[in-house]
């Protein structure tokens, strides 16, 4: 029994060797370009407004606006956006406004499918998920 406890180390200690060489081979996941509008609908309590986000690029940077016409804003542009992997932080400090998102992508990891987000404004968290539009429907 003795000699079988060592072998069970002996192998356990090969697998744990091959697992990071195993994953070199693995080609990195590409970048997935966020651009175009996305929508949602905001729900608090009896109340529903669509929201907008349009995501761009400007010499090389990412750029966001905001159009909400229960906000009164249209094309209002992001004070700062971050995107880490599929996560991504919108913040517009003149509305008191977050947005910390997720992107969603389809099966092969090459498009972006939804955003599924939380909208914090002035204290109040609202969940929504952002589809892909051609233009606001505000």
């Amino acid at each position: 029994m003795p000699g079988m406890l060592r072998l069970s180390k002996i192998f356990l200690f090969a697998i744990a060797l091959a697992i990071p060489v195993l994953s070199l081979g693995q080609a990195a996941p590409t970048p997935v370009a966020l651009t175009g509008t996305w929508e949602g609908t905001l729900v608090r309590g009896r109340a529903e407004s669509n929201m907008a986000f349009t995501f761009g690029m400007d010499g090389g940077n990412h750029t966001v606006t905001i159009t909400s016409s229960a906000l009164g804003v249209f094309g209002m542009p992001a004070d700062s956006f971050k995107v880490d992997g599929i996560k991504l932080n919108i913040k517009i400090a003149r509305l008191d406004l977050e947005f910390y998102g997720t992107l969603r992508l389809n099966a092969e990891g090459t498009a972006i499918v939804r955003i599924d987000g939380d909208y914090y404004q002035q204290s109040e968290m609202v969940p929504i998920v952002l589809l892909s539009v051609a233009s606001p429907t505000l």
